[in-house]
């Protein structure tokens, strides 16, 4: 199953609710570039992406070279919250050091709270 989403604007807020699983390196970049454009459209600042739905299955290489795609492409003004699954945190902490290491403002998170707290932060 690819991967299906929505979201809403809260504000400044851009959420996202994500589902389904990662099946190529292609259609985690498009989807990647959907999420960037609209938020950029809605003049939203912070994102929180909700992905505790969505399976990752990418392999490290592709995995790499998503973070440095959307790392290159994201702004650097806007604050990135990502929610992923328990069993998925391993592979986000790593997208997360590749994002980081290129200049993107990013942090992942397994609690809701937690990442809606960082979102919050000045």
């Amino acid at each position: 199953m690819a991967i299906a989403f929505n979201y809403i604007v809260e504000n400044d807020l851009f959420r996202v609710k994500a589902s389904g699983k990662d099946e190529n390196l292609e259609e985690v970049n498009a989807y990647g570039m959907v999420i960037i454009k609209a938020a950029l459209d809605h003049g939203s600042v912070r994102v929180l992406c909700d992905e505790s739905c969505l399976e990752y299955s990418l392999g490290t290489i592709d995995t790499f070279e998503s973070a440095r795609f959307i790392s290159q492409h994201a702004p650097k003004i806007a604050k990135i919250a990502i929610l992923c699954r328990a069993e998925d945190f391993d592979t986000a902490i790593f997208w997360e050091t590749v994002a980081v290491n290129r200049g993107l403002q990013v942090r992942v998170f397994n609690r809701a709270d937690k990442a809606e707290e960082w979102l919050n932060i000045s």
